[in-house]
């Protein structure tokens, strides 16, 4: 039987599951939610950067994301980010939409799938 790895995990969730050679990260939100969507994307995806290094995986390595926006309107300003952030020719399967997020301060929260 493979083993299941969690990353700090706690009664609800893991920052990242590990199986198989895949890695599936928690919904990442910004730590300074006073942040506009700029500082606050930024914040995901340098997160995001540590929890992929800490699997030995990292951005080129991406399948799929799931992205909530608390208004759609900073599409553009979030994919500005995202862009630069992701290898170029290394878009994954994508989902990007606006939804009523867990705390009103919180813009953003980007769910990874990602393999090693």
């Amino acid at each position: 039987m493979a083993k299941i790895l969690r990353t700090e995990p706690n009664e609800i969730l893991s920052k990242a599951v590990e199986y198989h050679g895949f890695v599936f990260t928690q919904g990442m939100v910004a730590r300074d939610l006073e942040g506009d969507i700029t500082a606050q994307t930024k914040d995901v995806l340098d997160q995001l950067d540590t929890l992929l290094e800490i699997h030995g995986t990292d951005s080129t390595r991406i399948l799929q994301a799931q992205i909530w926006l608390k208004d759609i309107g900073d599409r553009a300003s979030f994919n500005a980010l995202w862009q630069a952030w992701l290898p170029a020719g290394e878009a994954p399967a994508r989902a990007c939409v606006q939804a009523v997020m867990a705390d009103p301060r919180m813009l953003v929260e980007v769910m990874l799938i990602t393999t090693k």
